[in-house]
Formats: structure tokens, sequence, C-alpha cells
């Protein structure tokens, strides 16, 4: 049977719909995205710009000038992103649990607990570095009033601690983030489970375990592939608290930070365009083999479950 003609009119509606949000992706995320990569084949010579293919990405590996820092911002960025799944994620779920049992007055803490999420990153920043000051900040007096003076650190000069103080601060603002998806995914299990559950004598830890937690193993992949590229993504913070050189003695440096002062300066060249172009490449390919894992591994886990 032929099919009327109103069934073969090409859909423009929707082409007028999806092409300013196309045109504004495009412009903005997919050009420089490959302009990026063009650059990193390229390096400058005198006044000329020449391809070099892959020269770019061997000297990042091997060079005495890049290669011991981009290790080091690569290894720093692991143990960023890991804090914050150590502790960032669970603490959210934790306070997702907790709003979602309903307890008197949990929109106030809701709205409490997501207050840093929204303030600016410079604010964070500046007033933690007036916090840990160890000449007139209020931490140590704080430990004092305590009784534990003992351990007080000058935690951001440390490095040995710098980079792990960095990570927490930045947990303890974005951990609204989190707390909030699983709160809305707790909030739509169906009381009727838990109800069940609980009539058949299950314990409050194993209705969450394993009644809740199995439901919320999409949620968990999704704040999980948003923290790491959120991490690897990460520069804001790091630059606020301890500038582009990421102190003490790059104890900070990740690679937002290593890509900055690669092509604007302040990394042994000055501004090196086509050498900050191949970190970025390197940024964009490790997010890329990150979420392809989650793809790959993660979602067909969950389809396979739920199956």
């Amino acid at each position: 049977m032929q099919s009327s003609p109103v069934s073969r009119r090409f859909p423009w509606h929707i082409v007028v719909f999806l092409a300013p949000a196309v045109i504004v992706y495009t412009l903005f995320m997919i050009y420089p995205l490959l302009n990026s990569l063009r650059l990193s084949f390229f390096t400058r010579v005198a006044t000329e710009r020449v391809f070099v293919g892959l020269d770019n990405y061997v000297t990042l590996f091997t060079s005495p000038n890049f290669a011991p820092q981009f290790r080091n911002a690569f290894v720093n960025n692991l143990v960023f992103f890991a804090v914050h799944m150590l502790v960032q994620n669970p603490i959210g779920l934790l306070l997702a649990g907790i709003l979602a049992a309903r307890v008197k007055g949990h929109e106030l803490y809701r709205t409490v607990l997501f207050m840093p999420t929204v303030l600016s990153v410079v604010i964070i920043g500046f007033i933690w570095n007036l916090i840990l000051n160890p000449l007139w900040g209020v931490s140590s007096s704080i430990l004092e009033m305590v009784g534990l003076e003992s351990l007080y650190r000058p935690w951001l000069g440390l490095e040995s601690s710098a980079l792990v103080t960095v990570s927490l601060i930045s947990v303890w603002q974005f951990v609204g983030i989190p707390m909030i998806l699983f709160y809305t995914s707790l909030i739509g299990i169906p009381d009727e489970l838990t109800e069940a559950a609980r009539v058949d004598g299950a314990t409050a830890w194993q209705i969450f375990w394993r009644v809740k937690f199995p439901l919320l193993l999409p949620t968990v992949g999704i704040v999980a592939i948003l923290t790491f590229v959120g991490n690897f993504n990460a520069f804001d913070l790091i630059y606020t608290m301890k500038g582009a050189l990421a102190g003490p003695n790059f104890a900070t440096d990740i690679m937002g930070t290593f890509f900055y002062r690669t092509y604007f300066g302040q990394q042994l060249q000055l501004g090196n365009v086509h050498m900050g172009a191949t970190v970025a490449t390197m940024m964009f390919l490790i997010i890329l083999a990150g979420v392809l894992v989650y793809m790959v591994f993660w979602q067909r886990r969950i389809t396979s479950y739920e199956l």
C-alpha cells in the first residue's frame, strides 16, 4: 500500500527546532575541538606553521621539558578524581538517604547542603584560603577550641597534603550534585517495595542494600561518569587557590592547570599554542576513554541486570 503524501513530507519542523542548538553547539564545541586537534599536528617555525604529524605527542611523552609534568598532572588528576569518588559520592548518597527519609526540616537541609554548589569558585577559594591561612586563619583556633590543636598543619603549604586538601574543599562545594541526583532517584522508588520488604522482616540496612541500592545503580553510573568528566576538566578551584603554577612545587597540578601553563606560557616556553593544543587533545582522549568504558561496561552491566 502506498504511503500518503503527508507521510512522505520531510519533517522541516524538527529541523527548525533543532537548528539553533546544533549551530550553537557546532560553533562553540565541535569547531574548537576539531581546530584544537588540527593545531596539535603543527608547530611554528619562525612565522610559518609547519605540519609535524605526531611529533608534538612524542615531545609531550618523551621531552624532559614536558613529560615529567604531564605525568605529574595526570597522576594528580587521578588522585583528585579518587577523592571525589571515595568521599564526595558516598557522602552524597548518605545525605540523600537521610533527606529521603523525610526527617523534620529536610527541605531546609536540602537547600543549605546544595547552596555551596551555586557559589562562585572564586569566592570558595578565597574563603578557604583565609580559613586555612597559617598566619591569620581560623582553622588552628577552631582545632584549639576542641582540644585538637596538635593536628593542625599548614595543609595548603605542604606538598604531601595540598592536593588532598584542595580536593576535600572541592568535595565540600560540589557534594550537593550527587546528593540531589541520588535523592531524586530515592524518592522515585515505589513505597510498595520497601513496605513489602519491611513486612518480610528486612532491616533498614537490608532494605537499602537489597531493595533500594540495586535500583540506584543507573544513577550511580551517571554520578560516576559526571564526576570523572568534571574532575578531568577541573581548573578554576586550583587556579584560584594555588595559581597557575599549582604549588607548592606543582603538588596540586592537574591536567587543566598544566594545559593553561602550556598554552598561555609559564611552561618553560612562552605560550606554545601547538603544545597546548596537544595537551588539550590528550585531555579529550582521556575523558573519551572514560566515557567509552562507562558505556561499554557499566551500561551493559546495568542492562543485563535489568533483564
